[in-house]
């Protein structure tokens, strides 16, 4: 029986501008008649017939609420288009990173991901959709703004009615669409991702150290979302663990209740249990898998920009870099420098880049680099085009089997061979956006004066003294892209920093992120809240943050 595609009248909708990483909104926007499908209709014309007229596309999500709603519209919309055939995880999972190295692996045209992230999940909570190229990394400025063009301006999309397919059940189904072949395979949503592990890392030293004779003690908090079946397949199938160093490995559409952002805040549950265990490492990774946070005994905290670097220094003792080599390193701009002493010190490449990992696709396709991160809790290496939290994990636990050391003796040594970037950030979450707006001009009107550098600012006993104030902008060394209004940058003679963005992550209102970089070259043990304190105080008097979001605190201290 030949399916038929039906053009559907549709008016658009506003707002359909894809943010840092897809479009996020509730999910009862989502659900409006017309809402998705005008949205993955705008993805479809966007990637033109190269990557829809009998293309392969993987699809898949983090398991949140709406999602097999979703990936059922998605299905329909591709088959009305002349998609060719689609890659669809069981169940509708498939973690970001394991849709990247789908796209990679199988030469896809690229992958539509349902995901809001690390943003709260369930009916009242957050979904989102992006797409990922055919590199498998998410969708460049140039191609997002012509899907928001087209989002606005929409008029119909196609889609054929009567094609079900269930989701639950691995396997091929076959329909023929005006004559022409589609094909949906449900495939399993773990294998893939875990053999490309066990071709970057030594799965057989990782056995021997984690379940030998004297097993590791080990928190892995898959926070209820997409992690969970990965988690539970590396870490106890093949590398021996036990049940219970494992905990919240169900997908669940609400996340159990749980926030599925791997931080000191959100995972709380994590930090109190590791907090007051015999623990050699805790990890948690957030909703789609992509982001994680790294613990110590006694939760001893590694911050994101503090692992890259680490990775960094130990990147040899990780097979997939001794075979492959090491091409350079890259850092978000707000991501603490750290990174920056060791690629010195290698003789390596480092690139300062717009936050968003699709500016580290550009590099690794180019050859150019190997290894990056953000401070948001994101690393990974050019093993794919996207940050993986499980890799992070296996790279720390590669380098604990390697140095026969701990966690915090890991990081002790390596400030005291580089020094301390202090770090910390704090997130103003769902602000007024247009006094938002307003503290963003004022500041950066005050910075990017001629007469601010040279200025000083005292507090604490510190004084700090301004080497640079900017919008920070960035041109693609590979095409020449650029990328302006990155964030605000203050940063001082002694390399400490001030950085202020608002976020394009959020599903509603503004975003506030305030970053600071205190560096200190010798003095390496001291409280992180102590030595960041005259700079945050400072910051807050440059920017008037309070006084322009009504705000005594920040919502999340990081």
């Amino acid at each position: 029986m030949t399916l038929t595609v039906r053009s559907v009248p549709t008016t658009p909708f506003e707002g359909q501008k894809p943010g840092t990483s897809g479009l996020r909104k509730k999910v009862k926007v989502f659900a409006e008649k017309n809402y998705t499908e005008n949205f993955v209709q705008c993805i479809l014309d966007a990637a033109g017939e190269q990557a829809v007229n009998g293309a392969v596309l993987v699809v898949g999500g983090d398991g949140r609420y709406f999602l097999k709603e979703a990936v059922d519209i998605i299905i329909k919309i591709c088959a009305g288009n002349g998609v060719g055939r689609l890659l669809v995880g069981q169940n509708g999972i498939l973690s970001t990173p394991a849709v990247s190295a789908l796209i990679r692996s199988n030469k896809a045209n690229g992958g539509i991901i349902c995901t809001a992230s690390h943003n709260p999940g369930g009916p009242e909570n957050d979904f989102g959709i992006k797409f990922n190229c055919e590199n498998g990394g998410p969708a460049p400025d140039a191609f997002t703004n012509k899907m928001y063009d087209l989002s606005k301006v929409i008029k119909e999309y196609k889609v054929v009615e009567g094609i079900n397919v269930d989701l639950n059940k691995i396997g091929t189904n076959k329909f023929e669409v005006n004559g022409k072949s589609f094909v949906v395979d449900i495939i399993d949503s773990v294998a893939n991702y875990v053999e490309l592990m066990k071709e970057i890392f030594d799965f057989g030293k990782l056995k021997a150290f984690v379940s030998g004779s004297k097993p590791l003690k080990m928190r892995i908090d898959a926070l209820n979302g997409v992690t969970g079946p990965y988690v539970r397949e590396i870490f106890i199938n093949q590398l021996g663990a036990t049940d219970d160093n494992v905990v919240h490995t169900i997908p669940l559409p609400d996340f159990g209740g749980l926030h599925p952002d791997p931080n000191l805040t959100y995972a709380k549950d994590l930090v109190d249990t590791v907090s007051a265990g015999d623990y050699d490492i805790g990890a948690a990774f957030d909703g789609d898998g992509d982001r994680n946070m790294i613990l110590g005994n006694k939760a001893f905290f590694v911050t994101p920009n503090d692992s890259l670097a680490v990775i960094a220094d130990y990147v040899d003792c990780i097979p997939y870099f001794k075979k492959n080599g090491v091409q350079g390193f890259a850092r978000s701009m707000p991501t603490a420098a750290a990174l920056d002493r060791v690629a010195k010190a290698k003789g390596q490449e480092v690139f300062e880049t717009p936050t968003g990992w699709k500016y580290f696709g550009n590099l690794m396709d180019a050859n150019r680099l190997c290894l990056c991160g953000e401070e948001s809790f994101g690393t990974g290496s050019n093993h794919i085009r996207e940050k993986d939290g499980i890799w992070a994990a296996l790279a720390w636990l590669s380098i604990m089997e390697h140095t026969k050391k701990s966690i915090e003796e890991i990081c002790k040594e390596h400030w005291k061979k580089y020094g301390r970037n202090y770090f910390t950030r704090y997130d103003y979450e769902e602000c007024e956006l247009a006094p938002c707006n307003q503290m963003m001009t004022d500041l950066e009107n005050l910075i990017t004066k001629p007469d601010f550098v040279g200025r000083e600012f005292s507090n604490g006993g510190k004084t700090y003294k301004i080497k640079l104030g900017d919008n920070f902008g960035y041109t693609d060394p590979i095409d020449g892209s650029v990328a302006t209004k990155q964030g605000l940058r203050i940063i001082f003679e002694d390399g400490s920093r001030i950085v202020m963005r608002l976020s394009g992550t959020g599903s509603s209102g503004a975003t506030v992120r305030l970053y600071i970089e205190a560096y200190e070259a010798t003095n390496v043990l001291g409280a992180a809240a102590d030595m960041l304190k005259p700079l945050i105080n400072i910051a807050l008097e440059i920017s008037q943050l309070p006084k322009y979001t009504g705000r005594n605190a920040p919502t999340v201290i990081t």
